[in-house]
Order: structure tokens, then sequence, then C-alpha cells
């Protein structure tokens, strides 16, 4: 009897301990309803009111009805580092909130996802985020994701990439439009510009602010990255046809008397 139990406890001392933790139950990670409760603690009104006054929420404004907690963004990216392990199960929930800063938090947290996940996980996260566009629905949501989802998705792929982002740059959508030109922000990274001055040629006579802003911004960025030869190769082109904001924005980092000269007209 004796023997059997030393035995008996040999062997279970013997036992692997990845074995044994194998056997051990899961720590369920939080809800999107506890992540949310989280984020709504976090609030600070008068934040809040400055927020919803520059992001344009007034009736009219384009973030019209949105709402806002008044969390700043660093705040948000540090509870992205304290979510590890949380799936599309918490980010999509969060992603179709009726609170700004929930749905900036879920985009975070997708493109974590996006980063971290093997290609058919990848192919679901594009797929969901132009399927939900209408949530992605002020500039910086659309400044914080489309580079790092659609902008690497359609890479390697460049049938569907002319096809989608032009699709995208002639929506009705005004975000829709700024995914388009943001995600070729990606490519520029790359070293990549001709998507960027394709995209900005369908831009170019864009009547919303924001599309023009982010349209210069992107070519200010080519000329930034790559090189100013790059940049003024669209330019010279176009710069006589483009409103104001976009040039203004596009020519930003010009030496001051190139700078003038393009805003006189006279290159």
């Amino acid at each position: 009897m004796a023997a059997k139990a030393v035995a008996k406890v040999t062997r279970k001392a013997a036992k692997p301990k990845s074995a044994r933790r194998k056997a051990e139950p899961k720590t369920a990670g939080p809800s999107p309803a506890e992540v949310l409760a989280r984020v709504i603690s976090l609030g600070n009104t008068s934040a809040a009111q400055f927020a919803q006054r520059f992001f344009k929420t007034g009736e009219g404004q384009y973030g019209a009805g949105d709402q806002f907690l008044g969390i700043r963004v660093p705040v948000l990216r540090a509870m992205v580092r304290d979510l590890r392990g949380v799936g599309l199960e918490v980010a999509l929930p969060l992603m179709k909130s009726g609170w700004h800063e929930a749905r900036a938090l879920g985009l975070m947290l997708l493109v974590k996802i996006y980063q971290r996940g093997d290609e058919s996980t990848q192919k679901k996260i594009y797929d969901l985020y132009l399927k939900s566009t209408r949530f992605i629905n002020n500039w910086d949501l659309v400044d914080l994701s489309a580079e790092h989802i659609v902008g690497p998705w359609l890479a390697d792929k460049p049938a569907e990439r002319k096809r989608v982002l032009t699709r995208l740059a002639k929506s009705k959508s005004l975000w829709e439009r700024r995914i388009a030109m943001l995600a070729t922000f990606h490519y520029i990274k790359q070293g990549d510009y001709a998507e960027t001055l394709r995209i900005a040629e369908l831009l170019l006579k864009d009547d919303e602010d924001l599309i023009q802003k982010a349209v210069g911004w992107m070519l200010r960025e080519v000329g930034k990255r790559i090189g100013e030869d790059k940049e003024e190769s669209f330019l010279k082109r176009h710069y006589r046809q483009m409103p104001r904001t976009m040039l203004r924005y596009a020519i930003e980092r010009f030496a001051e008397p190139k700078r003038k000269r393009y805003l006189a007209g006279l290159i």
C-alpha cells in the first residue's frame, strides 16, 4: 500500500509543468460592457465640451450629433496597452458605440489585432472595416486607422487597390473619401508615391475642407519623405486648379521664396 502511494506521488511530481498548466482554467478577459464602463469613468465634462466644439458637432457641421466623453488620446493608447489579449469581441462593439472615444479605442484595438494577426484575421478586419465606415465618422478616427488597415491589406494587391481606393475616393461619404487618401500614407512610408498622386488627382476639386487638408497633407508627406521633386511633379501640373487650402498644406515645408511663387501663381 505504501509503495503504491509513493509511486502515485512520484508520477504526479514527474508530470510536466506544461501539462499541469493546460489543466488550469483560463482567466476571462474583460467584456465589452466592462471596457466601455471603464472608458466612461475616465470622462471629463469640461474636456468633452471643448472636444464637441473642436470636432464640429453642431447642427449642420461635419461631426453633428457626435458625443464626447473628454478623454485624451494618450489615455486611450494606454488602455490599448493594458488590454492585452482582447479580440474582435471587444473591439467591434466599442467601434459601434455612441461615444466618440469608445469608437477611437475600438479602432486602436482593431489596428493592434490586425498588426498581430495572421492573414485570415487581417482579411476579416479589413472587410469589417470597410463595412463599418459609418462608424468611422470623424477625421481623427480615419487618421488613426486607414493607413494601418486599408493601406497594408491592399499593398500587394494592385488591381484590388486601384478598384477599392477609386470607389472610396468617389464616394458621397466625406469619411470614405478621406479613408482613400489616408490609406496611401502607408505606401508613402514605403517610398511609393504613385497611388497618393493618383488619389490626389481624383480629389483635386473636392469641396470639403477636410479632404482638401488631407490631400495637401499627403502631398506634403511625399515631398518630405520621398522628395520635393516628386511632389512638384504633381503640383506644377495642378496647383493653379487646386483649392487654396489644399495648396497651402501641400507647400507648407517649401522654402519661403518657392512657397510665395506657388501662392502667386508664378511657377
